[in-house]
Order: C-alpha cells, then structure tokens, then sequence
C-alpha cells in the first residue's frame, strides 16, 4: 500500500523538475540512460536530479556536523556544517559539505553537493597475494592528500576486509571496495580531511587508468 502512495508522488516530482543544463535535457529526454556515458564525455553535473535518475540505488552517510560561528559588526553568526558521503556500493563515490543555521538543511545541501562531486571508482584486484580478477579491490596503490592528512590505499587479499580507520572505511564501503589496507600520515583526527583525502586517492584509480583508454578525464 505504502508503494503504491509513494510511485505517484515519486513520478510528479520528476516531471516537476525542469532541466537547466544541456546534459540535464538529454538525461530527463532519456537520450542518456547511464552516468558512465557522462563521464566518458567529459562532462561535469551540474544538478543532482541527474543523479537521482541514473543512480536510483544511491546511498548516503553523515560523517561530520560542526557549529561554526563568525563575527561581524552585528555580532556572533552560528551555522552548523555537515559533512556527507554518498555512493551506490559499486564504483560510485562523492563528497560533499553544506552550511546553513539548522543542522536538516546543512545535511540536505551536503548531499546535493555530494551528488554534484560523484566520481567513478576503478574497482578490481590488484593483490599479488590473491590474484582472483574480481572487483573487490583497488586495482593498484593509490595515493590522497587533503590539508596535512596523508593516506596510501593498498589493494589487499579477498578475505581481508577494510583494515582502515572509521572515516576511510565509510568512504570505502560506499565505493564498493571491500578489501583493502591504508597507511596514514598527518592530522588524521580532522574527520574533514580524512575523508577528502581518502576521496582523492580514490579519484586517482579512474584518472590513471582512464588516460590510456580514452582522450579527457574526469
């Protein structure tokens, strides 16, 4: 009963939506039917209803809220900051942070930041120690940075499971990688950069690989 309530509604809010962006018309026309094809052309999103309608399946995860406060002529202005990591569990990643006076919208602005930054994961099993073919790895070393955080991604044996501190193991799960082992260096207590980091080690797997398939990147 409660799907059937919910299809109707789920439908009208997408005719609501009104394309702005070329790739947004040809999405919403279904002349684009997979977020790969945006990728390999190079192509940056630019609203998350795109994302909404090719990663239906699109998970979501608060990582980090803080009250920051400013002071200006008027006085001390508060806003809280959400932090938040978004991924389909198969090869999809994305980062996001949003700011405003309640903590709900702050949350809700990440996520559509998130969906805007989404980047394709290179999966695969880059153990010597395993060598099974299967995606459930990283397919080499991938090396991030992000303020003074450091962290090195190392492909590990099918079995392992994520040898990594919480903040990368989130980023990770949501990626679709399984197993793996990190080496960190630097401030790894600022949740922020951790998790930026991680994301830039991540982003490295495609770029990489991608250059030699096909002119461009993402």
């Amino acid at each position: 009963m409660s799907g059937e309530a919910l299809a109707p509604k789920k439908r009208s809010e997408e005719q609501e939506w009104t394309p702005r962006t070329r790739i947004g018309k040809l999405v919403k026309e279904g002349r684009i039917t997979s977020i790969d094809e945006i990728f390999r052309s190079c192509e940056l999103i630019r609203e998350p209803e795109i994302v909404d309608l090719l990663i239906p399946n699109l998970q979501e995860e608060v990582i980090d809220i803080n009250l920051v406060q400013k002071q200006t002529d008027a006085g001390e202005k508060s806003k809280f900051k959400a932090t938040v990591i978004v991924g389909n569990e198969g090869g999809l990643v994305g980062i996001g942070e949003g700011k405003t006076k309640e903590v709900g919208p702050a949350i809700k602005k990440a996520v559509k930041q998130a969906k805007l930054n989404i980047i394709p994961v290179r999966l695969g099993c880059g153990s010597w120690e395993c060598k099974c073919g299967e995606r459930h790895s990283l397919p080499f070393r991938a090396e991030g940075k992000s303020g003074s955080v450091r962290i090195t991604l190392v492909p590990a044996p099918k079995g392992i499971g994520l040898a990594v501190a919480d903040v990368p193991k989130i980023v990770l799960r949501l990626a679709g990688i399984k197993d793996a082992w990190s080496l960190t260096k630097g401030h790894t207590r600022c949740t922020v950069n951790f998790a930026k980091a991680t994301f830039n080690a991540l982003r490295k797997t495609y770029y990489v690989v991608s250059s030699s398939d096909w002119a461009g990147g993402f």
